[in-house]
């Protein structure tokens, strides 16, 4: 076995990257394809995830494997190769077992013991199976995966080290409060009918959410997941529309989750802060400024009230988010990013706003004479203060403040790349749980003891596949050594009637009898024994030991390796 695994992870690299290097279904097809093409690889498999890229192979050279399989990740992955080698990891042979055992268990997910992985795995072996990629030892392998996570839920509590990164996700939107109470009678949006995306509205009427509206590019997929939800016995109210309908369903619910293929954004900045204007009553109000676009027209100059050229309503927004002691964009004002050299105090006097209640109680005799770029110059600082003073304080602590907030719309962003503009999160109002976001707060989730033993059992079975594969090794010698042993023994059954052509037929099938029965005992404890011996580590060379001291030809050897894939390719179907 010259099992070769080359990739990258949440583990090993920045969600940057992991967006940049995703694959389509079409590049994993060809991937796979050019992977076999390359001289090293004999078979080949790629589990790719919004977690992770991963490309196994079966290689006969490792340093000439790593080169080409780094090399076919970076062309296909849209990345450059110098930028991308720092964040890929290699496994070679027992380790590229371990590491696959373990990431079909749930101990390498982002959220540890989540089942989803499973089905990802599936999915990377069905694929390598239908574009014929997927030899002997690449089904041997993901099938057993498939067997070791399966074994890994049922005799352990792994599931309760870790729930699925949507449930994970929607304790994030729910923060300090149980899921159940926080979902009880929201309307949702579901954007994708996929696999992630289905197992999200599924856990989202598990979890009490009154509405569901299935939102997707093809139209029969949609209906066919609000059926499956309507039937599904939660007593959930589901429907299907189509993707130009979401900007009018953002309006009307609470909760967003998102998980498409698209290669662009889905949700912009601007349709999220449009949706949130005109939401329902009770919402938190969003009021665009002159700086929201590049396009957008700067409101005329009002000498009356607003000498700034500044609206009036917006000049006391930020006075009273200076009154409270916050940073501008708390109230709603987006600025373009301004560099400015960090200093003790404001760079232009401006700090004197929070602390003179006489300035603040009026909007715009607070801000008179200030002009605009003061203004941008002040909110820069503002936001280094308070970025400053994040950094010297623990995470929770500085979230806490966000949490504390009043949430109008709720969005939940699992795809890779994203669906949904990062920058909303500045929106009040609006609440986003991202990939990036559950990789950060569930890096320090507690560990369960049942993590334990799932590593024993990973440890386990990867020595037990070890073991197999080393003894299916060397099987086709001992099968070939069997044949030559009864080719032998039936040219001299017919040497012998040559001889003696007066024995009856009863006679004849004694004596050919005995012959084959001295023949396997002789062979019985060599071959039993050389296949123990194959079976431990290293003992790859006992096959060509016994090809050289029985003078087996290479040819028929060979032509039993190339049986005995045919029929375990045949035997092992699609992936189950």
């Amino acid at each position: 076995m010259s099992l070769l695994v080359v990739g990258l992870s949440h583990r090993s690299a920045p969600v940057s990257v992991l967006e940049r290097a995703s694959l389509s279904a079409d590049a994993k097809v060809k991937l796979l394809h050019d992977t076999l093409a390359a001289e090293p690889a004999a078979e080949a498999a790629v589990l790719a995830t919004c977690n992770r890229i991963e490309l196994y192979a079966d290689v006969d050279k490792f340093h000439a494997g790593v080169a080409e399989l780094s090399t076919l990740l970076a062309q296909h992955s849209g990345v450059a190769l110098e930028e991308l080698t720092p964040y890929l990891y290699v496994h070679y042979e027992d380790r590229a077992v371990h590491h696959l055992f373990s990431v079909a268990c749930g101990l390498d997910s982002m959220v540890v013991g989540e089942g989803q992985i499973l089905g990802q795995i599936k999915d990377a072996l069905a694929l390598g199976q239908e574009v014929h990629t997927a030899g002997r030892l690449i089904n041997d392998l993901f099938q057993q995966a498939l067997r070791v996570g399966k074994r890994a839920h049922s005799e352990t509590g792994i599931d309760r080290a870790g729930q699925s990164l949507v449930t994970f996700g929607l304790e994030q939107l729910a923060v300090h409060v149980p899921v159940a109470e926080w979902a009880e009678g929201k309307r949702a949006l579901v954007i994708g009918a996929g696999s992630m995306s289905s197992l999200a509205a599924a856990t989202l009427a598990r979890v009490g959410i009154a509405e569901i509206v299935v939102a997707n590019r093809t139209a029969e997929r949609a209906e066919r997941l609000a059926e499956i939800l309507v039937a599904s016995g939660t007593g959930v109210t589901a429907s299907a529309v189509p993707m130009s309908r979401v900007a009018d369903e953002l309006t009307r619910v609470d909760v967003v989750v998102s998980c498409t293929g698209a290669t662009g954004l889905v949700l912009t900045g601007d349709d999220v802060a449009a949706a949130v204007a005109a939401g329902s009553a009770g919402a938190v109000p969003y009021l665009p400024t002159p700086w929201d676009s590049a396009s957008a027209p700067a409101p005329r100059a009002q000498a009356d009230s607003a000498p700034l050229g500044l609206n009036a309503e917006l000049v006391a927004r930020l006075a009273a988010a200076s009154a409270g002691g916050r940073r501008l964009t708390d109230a709603g004002a987006v600025r373009t990013k301004v560099v400015v050299e960090e200093r003790d105090g404001c760079p232009v006097g401006l700090e004197a706003l929070a602390s003179d209640p006489g300035r603040t109680a009026d909007g715009r005799a607070a801000l008179a004479g200030v002009d605009a770029g003061s203004l941008e110059l002040h909110g820069t600082w503002a936001d280094q203060g308070e970025a400053t003073a994040q950094r010297q304080q623990p995470r929770k602590g500085a979230r806490s403040r966000v949490d504390q907030q009043p949430v109008r719309l709720a969005l939940l962003d699992l795809a890779m790349p994203r669906d949904i503009d990062a920058a909303v999160h500045r929106i009040p109002g609006v609440r986003l749980v991202d990939i990036e976001s559950l990789a950060e707060t569930s890096a320090d989730a507690p560990m369960a003891a049942d993590v334990d033993a799932v590593r024993a059992i990973v440890a386990a079975e990867v020595a037990a596949f070890g073991a197999a594969q080393r003894a299916a090794h060397i099987t086709p010698t001992v099968v070939a050594l069997r044949a030559m042993a009864a080719e032998v023994v039936a040219m001299e059954v017919a040497r012998l009637d040559g001889r003696v052509p007066d024995l009856d037929e009863r006679q004849r099938a004694e004596v050919t009898q005995t012959v084959r029965r001295v023949v396997d005992k002789l062979l019985h404890a060599p071959t039993v024994r050389v296949k123990q011996l194959a079976s431990e580590p290293g003992g790859a060379g006992y096959a060509e030991a016994l090809r050289e001291l029985f003078d087996l030809d290479p040819q028929t050897v060979a032509s039993v390796s190339r049986a005995d894939e045919d029929d375990k390719n045949h035997d092992s179907g699609r992936a189950s």
